[in-house]
């Protein structure tokens, strides 16, 4: 077993800049010492602001680097499949953005070529690892609401614009042949992996898709309803051509309710018994620093896997059954 976990990061990426780079280098016994993307001069480049001493624009040379023995696979959702599988026959634990794949059935795939191959994986499903989701989890365990009952979540965003369309930084994300899918791919995954951590396992989950406003490929609107095997019923809506932005989850329980933002303010609200009490929490620099410092004790032996491929792809499951799929 190793001291340091020494990463490679497979396209090095907007969500890379802040969100999760910086991060493996602030971690205890973590190291990142190598990039790689496609194009070696913005290889390069992020290579020399973020002060990692190697660059790759082969992803084949990254992974088979001696001085690697972690990989973060970070590409958008079509190609983590390929990557994900050769850094695992390599040897090399793998940690893997979200949405896990571009389906339910390449998140299975991955799973299972690590299981079989004794390799570990973990899922960046990151907002279970912070501390204001944990609360939350927290306060659920100890009864805080009493039992719970139902959750509502909506999610609405006004539609991009031709300019935002224009910047390949937005229009992959509404690319179903990159992305899997539209907007509500790359941010339902957040959100229902966060009701899959409250939860558990699901009983049984129905949804339809549709593209309302034809702006892009992708359907821009779709309701999920899913049943878990403890009772809980979950609602959710999202909307990705509205008027106005709507970020709201509420669990409702049988003596309060607990109500939050998944992407906006950094509070959690607790109604019981005619109190109202807000919480509020530290805003992250790095939101994903919580989730790469569990996976790195995980990758040391020290520490259960934070989320596993499995429960990635039952994520992935939830997601197309929300879109009307039937697995």
């Amino acid at each position: 077993m190793p001291d340091t976990i020494n990463w490679g990061i497979i396209g090095c990426g907007d969500v890379t800049e802040v969100k999760s780079g910086p991060a493996f280098n602030k971690v205890p016994a973590s190291a990142l010492i190598a990039v790689m993307r496609r194009d070696a001069a913005r290889a390069e480049d992020y290579a020399h602001r973020h002060g990692v001493p190697k660059w790759y624009a082969d992803a084949h040379a990254l992974i088979t680097d001696p001085a690697i023995n972690a990989i973060y696979v970070a590409t958008p959702p079509s190609s983590h499949e390929l990557y994900a599988l050769a850094a695992i026959a390599a040897g090399k634990p793998v940690y893997v953005e979200k949405p896990m794949a571009d389906d339910y059935a390449a998140a299975l795939r991955i799973a299972h070529a690590a299981q079989k191959a004794g390799v570990k994986l973990v899922v960046a499903h990151y907002r279970r690892a912070q501390q204001r989701f944990r609360k939350v989890k927290e306060l659920l365990a100890g009864q805080a609401i009493g039992d719970v009952r139902l959750v509502r979540l909506e999610l609405a965003k006004p539609p991009l614009t031709e300019h935002e369309l224009a910047d390949p930084r937005n229009a992959w994300r509404v690319d179903p042949v990159t992305a899997g899918g539209g907007l509500f791919h790359d941010l339902a995954p957040h959100q229902l992996d966060l009701m899959y951590y409250f939860f558990g396992e699901v009983e049984r989950v129905t949804g339809l898709a549709t593209n309302q406003g034809g702006l892009y490929h992708a359907d821009d609107m779709v309701v999920s309803n899913v049943l878990f095997k403890n009772g809980v019923v979950f609602n959710g809506t999202w909307c990705f051509n509205a008027a106005q932005a709507v970020d709201y989850c509420e669990i409702q329980g049988s003596k309060g309710k607990i109500s939050f933002a998944v992407f906006g303010t950094d509070s959690i609200t607790i109604e019981t018994g005619g109190n109202t009490e807000t919480i509020h929490f530290d805003a992250l620099a790095h939101v994903q620093q919580p989730m790469i410092a569990a996976t790195v004790q995980y990758f040391l032996g020290k520490g259960l896997n934070p989320c596993s491929g499995f429960e990635g792809a039952e994520v992935m499951r939830m997601i197309e059954n929300s879109c009307g799929v039937s697995l």
